[in-house]
């Protein structure tokens, strides 16, 4: 097994100079070497051929005992040091001082085809910023990640891969519920694969610190490796750094809102200065069309992290990366510009998003209106998201008055009538804006379904998948695999998946509402 290793996290920033491995602060660094704990019986369960391409590696590798060593920790890859980074970060709108990776361990960055990767191993042990934790995770939390990594990346919404998903062997004590019943389940690592794992919070706390001299390094060093464009370091180019971080941003959350996906933990700890989708923690999809909706248990009281405030957490976070980021610039005017031209394009690029939902590719000044009316309707009843948006372009704009037929599929319940004559006066709004669309009913719905994804990981194929696993039958966790790989396409032979949740996971554990517990 060869990779093409480059390091360069822990070669070119400054290390915790303090190597034993236990919890306290570590301040004037951005990371603590840490070594992976050995497990009693590692068993690969899946890997994704996708990336093993990706890291330069073959199918035949993956079936190594040094594969499933190197990718359990069990050993460490020669002339490699692993480690975990320092970063805070607002939890709930709330600061909580050093967090850092706690149950993360980053074993090396590679080169491949010119394109760097960070290979990084999640439940692989304590590491000094573990807290009161233990380092591992559990099968359920690891399927889901692993599951939705490649789902997600599939979709075409930017986010970290996964490699592989592992047994340990060991049994790790959770309490799922936070209920006070801790139960013991089966232990599981993940290897996570991004170009950098770097968060809003590795700026964060070093800013909070006063530690300028570390700032000043780590976003050099990440403006050379992920921002070369932007040149030298300047104040000027550290304002564009952030202007780019909140395009970038501001393009995954787009895309989240157009799939329907919840992340549930949006905290600052939670996002990637790279703009990807990170952590895959309690996260969910719309089933029920819902502004309202989180998975998170944790948050549902305030629902802070609700579907349709995930833009203007963003733009919290955002802010919050200003702060951090301001001791470099020292001016505020430069990047309040950049937070309120966040807003101004998040208006357009989200009404050109819901344009594209509904087959709209050109600009009406009515079509805001008509979205909204149509936003509005959805919320009128249970509505599943991903069915209706998939059957809307079934839609023949010279028909209005199929319209509801069409969607009928996408109710949970059945529709009263005053419900039924608001859909109908849509349906006869929509039918005209679409005479001015130059598409053919079927150009439309071709484009429609490259925008409106048929399959998605919906919470309860996820727990399906973990229910088999844990009675040892791993058979579900690659049909759905592979289904996710092409969410866009019929696969017809895949049709049982393309349906509401089911009436028994509406309450169920891991079926609606998540914890962080993992």
């Amino acid at each position: 097994m060869k990779l093409n290793i480059q390091d360069t996290f822990n070669k070119e920033l400054p290390a915790d100079p303090i190597t034993e491995n236990y919890v306290r602060q570590v301040e004037n660094a951005c990371f603590s070497y840490a070594t992976p704990i050995k497990t009693a019986n590692p068993q690969i369960l899946h890997v994704s051929p996708e990336m093993l391409e990706k890291l330069g590696l073959t199918e035949s590798d993956a079936k190594t005992d040094e594969f499933k060593n190197v990718f359990t920790g069990n050993e460490i890859l020669p002339d490699t040091k692993p480690y975990a980074m320092c970063y805070g970060g607002h939890q709930f709108g709330n600061w909580a001082g050093q967090l850092g990776d706690g149950r993360a361990i980053n074993l090396t960055e590679i080169i491949h085809n010119n394109q760097r990767w960070a290979i990084q191993l999640k439940g692989a042990g304590k590491t000094s910023y573990s807290r009161t934790a233990d380092g591992l995770a559990v099968l359920r939390s690891s399927i889901r990640e692993y599951l939705c990594s490649e789902a997600m990346f599939h979709l075409g919404v930017p986010t970290t891969r996964a490699l592989s998903l592992a047994l340990s062997g060991d049994e790790v004590l959770r309490d799922v519920l936070y209920n006070g019943n801790p139960a013991y389940e089966k232990g599981a690592i993940v290897s996570r694969i991004a170009p950098s794992f770097l968060r809003f919070g590795n700026y964060q706390i070093l800013a909070v610190r006063n530690d300028v001299t570390t700032l000043k390094t780590l976003v050099d060093y990440t403006i050379k490796h992920f921002y070369p464009e932007l040149g030298n370091p300047s104040k000027e180019t550290y304002l564009e750094f952030f202007r780019k971080v909140a395009e970038n941003s501001l393009e995954m959350v787009i895309h989240w809102q157009r799939v329907g996906f919840v992340h549930g933990v949006m905290n600052t700890d939670n996002m990637s200065i790279l703009g990807l989708t990170i952590d895959y923690g309690p996260y969910g999809w719309l089933e029920g069309y819902d502004y309202g909706w989180t998975p998170n248990t944790t948050d549902s009281q305030h629902k802070r992290y609700r579907y349709g405030n995930q833009p203007n957490i963003v733009h919290w976070n955002l802010y919050q990366l200003a702060n951090a980021l301001y001791p470099l610039i020292g001016e505020t005017e430069g990047l309040e510009k950049v937070l309120a031209d966040f807003g101004t394009a998040f208006e357009s690029k989200y009404l050109n998003m819901m344009r594209s939902k509904i087959g709209l590719f050109s600009e009406n000044e009515n079509d805001q209106k008509l979205i909204q009316e149509l936003e509005n309707n959805l919320h009128l009843t249970e509505t599943d998201m991903t069915i209706f948006f998939r059957n809307l372009s079934h839609f023949q704009k010279e028909n209005p008055e199929q319209g509801i037929s069409i969607i009928q599929d996408a109710f949970y319940n059945a529709i009263e009538t005053e419900t039924t004559e608001i859909w109908n006066n849509w349906f006869n709004s929509y039918s005209q804006r679409l005479q001015l669309e130059k598409e053919s009913n079927a150009e439309r719905a071709e484009k429609m379904n490259a925008i409106n994804p048929k399959y998605v990981l919906r919470n309860y194929m996820a727990q399906l998948a973990i229910d088999a696993a844990d009675n040892g039958d791993y058979s579900l966790i690659d049909e759905l695999f592979n289904l996710l790989k092409n969410p866009y396409s019929e696969q017809e032979d895949q049709e049982k998946w393309f349906a509401k949740r089911p009436d028994w996971a509406k309450n169920k554990v891991g079926c609606s509402m998540l914890s962080c517990s993992s």
